[in-house]
């Protein structure tokens, strides 16, 4: 690491994106680490890589390498003594990867797959030791702290299981795994440390200082709370509840030698794993399906084909036209000269499939916007429009000198718009199919409603102030705006603390995300496995696969 930098890298940070969890958004985690003079950070996001691009980008800017990371809960197996031999769930914990290289990317992808996917419906993500085992390669562990299964089986007295769980690692990671000590001032953290200690010593594995930051400084640890009880459905006056501590904060490296002056290479550690580290995931040009013709002819000879049989069959069908015929073959010619050109005949094969299907199974759909101004769009079945009749200019649609892809957009009956999905999924795979994540924020008047059920406050006087929250349509107002603008919001802060204590935190946790859920308009078609381009997720409300990234 180059001279001047702290000598000290977080490993185990949690973004906005640790949803109802992470209170830091990937702005902020940027920020936090060039004050902090910090070359590098982790940021391990709870079962999940939806931040990865917003978090890269922003750290890329500020001049700090990005470490791509993700926590996990690895559920372990254990022997049925009803059935010799037969594996059953065993306890679980969590552990945290990061990434190498791309190799190391590619297993992530996989593992943050299907710690959603290949689990039973109901069941918390997880990963499991077969799939460690098979997707691993320049993927560092770190043994995931307190919540780690390492420290559950020491607090708990299994020596035995846990000197087994290190052999374990060692032998799949090698020394790609590092003994994970946290100090917090939590319970379990003090009464697992000499043990694991004693285990790193005995099997020569190194030890690593780590902090889990969830939010930027001590003075959020109450609105921090809050999120977590909003995520629970439980009470912040509530005794048997999930709890951090006010040291969950982003520490400075001097904060983090200081707490491990005792064991110094704990510290030193978290600069040589970010030394090991050295993959920034980068943006891709598109990817388009490969559109196999069952005449077994090319993409671009089966568009030719279907575009011109199309084209004679449209003509046939209709009473006038309104320029020569000729037009219409010049027209088609040029068009195709461009689709083959810029190498798009298997996204309209694909498009021209499935509207085809669509119509013949009566399903309502509907084209818009400027694909209506090709005629190849217009033989192929996807359009219903004739260009030529009304003087639409293809290049509005298709341009070679702005090369941008083509867009159809396309509205299909909201009812039976499942029916086409599970079409395309059946046609191209369902590993190459999935919907788009989207996410969704904690807006003013929500905050207000979450915040003030978790406070225990008067349902009725919250119900109150989140209807003096004015918001018109297709506009988002923050909390203090609203404020500013209703004096009897700004009385009620001034003159009532429980309503101020209600706006202070609220205020601190707009903004961030309260949940994943499926976007209504888009579906993904790889050419391969959608997990070895983009992790992927399920939304728990639909049984098909949505992208981690939005």
């Amino acid at each position: 690491m180059a001279s001047g930098h702290a000598n000290f890298v977080h490993l185990r940070v949690h973004s906005a994106f640790s949803l109802l969890e992470g209170a830091m958004q990937p702005d902020e985690i940027a920020k936090l680490c060039k004050a902090n003079r910090m070359p590098a950070v982790a940021v391990t996001d709870t079962n999940n890589l939806f931040g990865l691009y917003d978090i890269t980008d922003a750290l890329v800017k500020a001049g700090v390498q990005p470490i791509v990371g993700c926590q996990l809960v690895l559920q372990s197996e254990s022997a049925d003594p009803r059935r010799s031999g037969t594996a059953q769930a065993g306890p679980s914990g969590t552990i945290a990867l990061l990434v190498q290289s791309e190799a190391g990317y590619a297993n992530l992808m996989k593992l943050a797959s299907k710690a959603h996917l290949d689990v039973k419906p109901g069941d918390t993500p997880h990963v499991t030791w077969s799939m460690l085992e098979q997707y691993n390669q320049d993927l560092i562990l770190l043994s995931g702290g307190p919540k780690g299964l390492l420290n559950k089986l020491v607090v708990a007295g299994q020596t035995d299981a846990a000197r087994d769980l290190v052999q374990r690692f060692v032998r799949v990671f090698g020394d790609r795994f590092y003994i994970e000590l946290q100090r917090h001032g939590m319970a379990d953290e003090i009464a697992a440390e000499p043990h694991l200690a004693a285990l790193a010593y005995e099997h020569k594995v190194p030890l690593v200082a780590s902090n889990e930051p969830f939010f930027a400084k001590p003075d959020m640890f109450p609105a921090h709370d809050a999120l977590l009880c909003i995520a629970a459905g439980s009470f912040v006056l509530e005794d048997n509840r999930r709890r951090e501590t006010a040291e969950h904060y982003f520490k400075s490296a001097d904060e983090m030698a200081e707490l491990f002056a005792d064991v110094p290479e704990a510290i030193e550690n978290t600069i040589e794993i970010a030394k090991r580290c050295a993959f920034i995931p980068k943006k891709r040009s598109p990817i388009l399906p490969q559109y196999v013709a069952t005449s077994g002819l090319s993409p671009e000879e089966e568009l030719r084909a279907q575009a011109e049989a199309g084209l004679k069959a449209r003509l046939a069908a209709t009473d006038k036209l309104y320029v020569p015929e000729k037009d219409y073959w010049d027209r088609l010619n040029y068009e195709l000269d461009v689709i083959i050109r810029m190498k798009f005949p298997g996204y309209f094969l694909i498009v021209s499939d499935f509207m085809k299907w669509t119509r013949a199974q009566g399903i309502p759909v509907g084209v818009r916007g400027s694909g209506a101004s090709s005629v190849v769009a217009w033989g192929l079945q996807i359009t219903a429009l004739d260009p030529l009749r009304f003087g639409l200019v293809f290049e509005r649609f298709l341009n070679p000198e702005r090369i941008s892809m083509p867009d159809f957009d396309i509205d299909f009956c909201q009812d039976r718009r499942g029916e086409v999905i599970r079409y395309v999924q059946d046609k191209y795979g369902h590993d190459r199919v999935a919907q788009i994540i989207t996410f969704g924020t904690l807006q003013a008047r929500a905050a207000i409603r979450d915040v003030g059920r978790v406070l225990q406050m008067p349902q009725g006087q919250v119900d109150r102030i989140a209807k003096m929250i004015k918001v018109q349509p297709g506009q988002s107002i923050t909390l203090r705006q609203a404020i500013e603008q209703e004096p009897r919001l700004q009385e009620m802060e001034n003159q009532e603390d429980s309503v101020a204590r209600l706006f202070e935190i609220a205020g601190r946790l707009e903004g961030l995300y309260r949940h994943a859920s499926t976007h209504a308009a888009g579906v993904v078609i790889g050419d391969r496995p959608l997990d070895e381009i983009v992790p992927l997720y399920r939304d728990p409300s639909s049984d098909m696969p949505v992208t981690q990234f939005d």
